[in-house]
């Protein structure tokens, strides 16, 4: 009955993939709607990509896809194939819906929740809801491209935030800027006290951006720790460690008042997959008794990596 209730590797999968075009969409409604009807720019590929959309009119997507492939390239050899697989069709997707939403959108739409606002409110609600894209994306071993790529590697090897390193690249991409000429969509060219203004506007967007890739992110790597009292111990634990594929642990234990000798299970997992483990113990004793409790950081294998920097041990030498 458990084996049932399990998700498939295909199923996974799908959901997998339906959560980063899910992202992607996200990040292309933040662009269409808020960002470029307004002449705003970002960082990342994305930002310099509208940079010459604005100086040439190349169309955004074709910039993005082409910087994308080549840092794909790279970020697959480093992260591994999966995160490539993934990332592939998060650039595609991302490339088709960056050209094909501002043809979709409709313009009366875009006025009224985007140019009729103002600037300084678009590249908030811009910011936040592209953040949210990279954010989804990344939590599900995907990325959008550009700096997500060089982000992740980074902090493959060090310890730091993928917002903050995302961060101080961007900012290096929205004052580079500043060396391009900006046209509206009316042929017009920017001042360049406008493109100074755009150039801060731009910063913001970015540091928006970065806080909510990582609050989505320190939410969606939430664990939490649960010990089930059941009868069925045996039964229950094949079920979480070879069909639910998580670890579990079996602690001897004592009924106080009933004198019983008892096996608790213990099962650490991320926050995402509880609804999942209650299925499983529900179908399996439903009337196990449980305690779920979050927990603050969960490292070792499957979760967390300790990243800190060690001093190397020196003998001192004797005079």
């Amino acid at each position: 009955m458990a084996n049932k209730l399990l998700k498939s590797d295909l199923t996974s999968m799908a959901r997998e993939y339906a959560l980063v075009t899910f992202g992607v969409i996200s990040y292309a409604l933040g662009w269409t709607i808020f960002l470029l009807p307004n002449n705003l720019i970002g960082g990342g590929v994305s930002g310099f990509a509208s940079i010459l959309f604005y100086a040439t009119g190349i169309p955004m997507g074709v910039t993005y896809f082409i910087l994308n492939i080549l840092l794909l390239l790279i970020g697959t050899k480093i992260l591994g194939t999966g995160f490539g697989g993934k990332t592939i069709y998060a650039i595609i997707m991302t490339s088709i819906m960056l050209s094909i939403m501002p043809k979709i959108v409709p313009v009366d739409f875009i006025h009224e929740f985007a140019l009729s606002n103002g600037k300084i409110i678009c590249t908030f609600l811009g910011g936040i809801i592209a953040g949210f894209g990279i954010g989804l994306s990344i939590s599900q071993g995907g990325s959008t491209g550009g700096t997500d790529i060089v982000a992740l590697i980074w902090c493959k090897f060090r310890p730091a935030s993928p917002g903050r390193v995302i961060l101080i690249i961007d900012v290096g991409i929205i004052l580079s800027s500043l060396c391009f000429p900006s046209y509206t969509e009316t042929g017009e060219l920017l001042p360049f006290t406008e493109k100074l203004a755009v150039v801060v506007y731009g910063l913001i967007q970015v540091t928006v951006s970065g806080y909510a890739i990582d609050l989505y992110l320190s939410g969606s790597k939430q664990s939490v720790q649960a010990f089930i009292f059941t009868k069925k111990a045996e039964e229950m634990a094949d079920a979480i460690a070879f069909d639910m594929k998580r670890g579990v642990t079996v602690i001897p234990a004592k009924g106080w008042f009933s004198k019983e000798e008892k096996q608790v299970l213990m099962v650490v997992t991320r926050k995402t997959d509880l609804n999942l483990l209650l299925r499983y113990v529900k179908t399996i004793d439903p009337d196990a008794f449980l305690s779920v409790s979050s927990v603050m950081g969960v490292y070792g294998q499957g979760f967390d990596t300790i990243k800190v920097k060690t001093k190397d041990s020196r003998t001192p030498k004797n005079d």
